[in-house]
């Protein structure tokens, strides 16, 4: 579940960097590929929040037209009237589908483009950095926390720019209306904006507390979903229902202060809004029953009154966006600003096909501070096979993950022809080594797509051919689907033996110089231990190999046996040599043939 190089991993304690505002701009730079289309949003949301303003002056005709002319049959201005609000009810209708589509759009695209960076700079980061970070987490960043910024790239900028040309527009007319009404109604404003700001800072905080206690339940219920064979073997399913549950409730506390807090800026607004036209109605009704202005007047009025308090609440809706995404994106950028501790050199040098000598120069490595190789020389010619063995944590994993730079040395080198391998490109470096595990990795996909990873541009005749090479073609061929059947997450619809075949076959079809077969038979019945073992034998001729195994019947016939014990290489020779010398090789060779 978790990447480890050898022993425990420890859990990252580097401190959260603080919410910075500019992470807003660093999120608007997503947007700049549809530009154009958020342009035309933009315009077309201003054309619309524009007619909006023509509305209540033609009402307020309309009603002047009605009211004043009673008695009258002259109905052509009633007419006009009407037909003109038609006209802009139908205009801004237009405007704003238009605006809703094309600003949708640009939102959905910087999501897409959004969530490509991340995982593109996921893929970059070194096994350390996923030692210490849960999957659920990881996930949760890229999909909730994203869906969470869509907003502000998209629709919350276009009312950021619609709302603010209502309410200068809106408080313009309403000062043309009536000078004095409009002092009553926009002294409400201050007290809604200092509102707004003093609850607003609240929710972003506990926005961030809502997305961390979802990726904390989303890690936990993702452990237990990858691990659901250990869980139900140690009947743990009431544990983890437990700790799944504690991981919800979090969230679920923490979303119930940000309603609490929206709902508590919510009625602010509305009773702010709402006093603030009962004011207005109250003084207005009085001017109008004194003939200062006529009822259509103050119907306007009112209703510029009613846009100026609803694009203030809108604002203040628009501001929880901002404050929201901001929670969010600080979590995005955590990731994005994540540097690899696996640099490449300024000028890497590429590594076109590997002769395969391998050296190790007084290699040492550390992890969280805790030795794990001291001192390791070895020199490996081309085409060699060595094997690797040693009690448990004794350090021939890390060892030989020093090679592909899962991690990088903490002393010394180690080298490729002669080369240091952090003085290569990792992508060359790695196209010319291959790994087979003891846990074989497969994906959800079929079995020709499994194996096509070792060389995406194989052809179908030289994905057979690996395959045979592999001892899988007899099994492959006796499914229905053959080459196309799937193979379920983690390849669970095939046996260990098979998996591991296919996973053979993807190595020989990589064709790498140098191959690490960590534990690779460990796991499987005599049968397809015989199988694998001559798909192995098949896959190391020409090769560099290191093959890691506890078994030592297994690689008794290993041209090289490095016995390792504390992070050290403590005896090397063949078989026999090393049975000869007596120590900890005749000593583990004794008692797994005495068990």
């Amino acid at each position: 579940m978790r990447s480890r190089p050898g022993l425990a991993t420890p859990h990252s304690d580097t401190p959260r960097p603080q919410r910075d505002p500019r992470q807003l701009a660093r999120l608007l730079v997503y947007t700049r590929p549809y530009r154009a289309l958020f342009v035309l949003g933009v315009l077309a949301t201003l054309l619309s929040s524009g007619l909006g303003l023509v509305f209540p002056r033609l009402f307020g005709t309309l009603i002047d037209a009605s009211f004043l002319k009673i008695g009258s049959t002259d109905t052509s201005q009633l007419d006009r009237t009407v037909l003109m609000l038609l006209g802009i009810f139908a205009l801004s209708a237009c405007f704003g589908a238009a605006q809703a589509y094309l600003l949708s759009r640009v939102g959905a695209s910087v999501v897409a483009d959004l969530r490509r960076a991340v995982f593109s700079h996921l893929l970059t980061l070194s096994p350390r950095f996923f030692g210490d970070h849960k999957t659920g987490d990881l996930t949760s960043r890229l999909t909730s926390d994203v869906s969470t910024v869509q907003t502000v790239t998209s629709t919350a900028l276009a009312q950021l720019f619609s709302q603010g040309v209502t309410l200068v527009g809106s408080v313009g007319l309403l000062i043309a209306t009536s000078a004095r009404l409009s002092l009553l109604t926009l002294a409400v404003i201050p007290f809604v904006i200092g509102t707004a700001f003093a609850i607003g800072g609240r929710i972003r905080k506990v926005s961030r507390e809502v997305q961390d206690a979802v990726a904390q339940a989303n890690g936990d219920a993702e452990e237990a979903i990858s691990g659901v064979r250990v869980v139900q073997s140690f009947t743990a399913e009431n544990a983890e229902r437990r700790r799944y549950g504690v991981g919800v409730q979090a969230s679920f506390l923490a979303a119930l202060r940000r309603a609490v807090l929206q709902a508590a800026m919510s009625g602010a607004m509305s009773f702010l809004t709402f006093g603030a036209l009962a004011l207005v109605l109250w003084y207005g009704g009085r001017q109008v029953m004194a003939g200062d202005i006529t009822p259509g007047n103050l119907v306007t009025f009112l209703f510029y009154a009613m846009q100026v308090g609803i694009t203030v609440a809108g604002l203040t809706g628009v501001f929880n966006q901002f404050q929201e995404a901001l929670g969010a994106s600080s979590r995005i950028f955590e990731l994005l600003d994540e540097q690899s501790d696996l640099p490449e050199a300024a000028a890497p040098q590429p590594l076109a096909r590997a002769e395969g000598r391998v050296t190790f120069e007084n290699v040492s490595f550390q992890y969280g501070g805790q030795p794990m190789l001291r001192g390791v020389n070895m020199n490996v010619p081309a085409g060699q096979v060595v094997a690797l063995v040693g009690p448990s944590g004794a350090g021939k994993t890390t060892l030989v993950n020093l090679l592909p730079r899962f991690w990088d040395v903490s002393g010394g080198a180690v080298r490729v022809d002669g080369q240091d391998v952090r003085a290569y490109s990792l992508t060359s470096l790695r196209r010319q080594v291959g790994l087979v595990p003891q846990e074989t990795l497969l994906f959800s996909g079929t079995i020709a797509e499994n194996i096509l990873y070792g060389r995406p541009d194989a052809t179908p005749a030289e994905i057979q051919a690996a395959a045979e090479a592999a001892n899988a073609h007899t099994f492959i061929s006796a499914f229905e689907h053959g080459y196309d059947t799937l193979v379920g997450e983690r390849g669970v619809k095939l046996s260990g033996g098979q998996r591991q075949r296919v996973a053979i076959a993807r190595a020989i079809l990589k064709d790498p110089r140098i191959l690490i077969l960590d534990e690779a038979t460990s796991a499987l019945d005599n049968e397809s231990e015989a199988l694998v073992q001559a798909a192995l034998e098949r896959l190391m001729v020409g090769r560099t190999t290191f093959v890691i195994a506890h078994r030592l019947s297994t690689i008794r016939n290993a041209e090289r046996i490095l016995v390792m014990d504390a992070g050290q290489v403590v005896a090397d020779g063949t078989h026999e040599q090393l049975l000869a010398q007596g120590g900890l090789y005749r000593d583990l060779y004794e008692l797994q043939f005495r068990q």
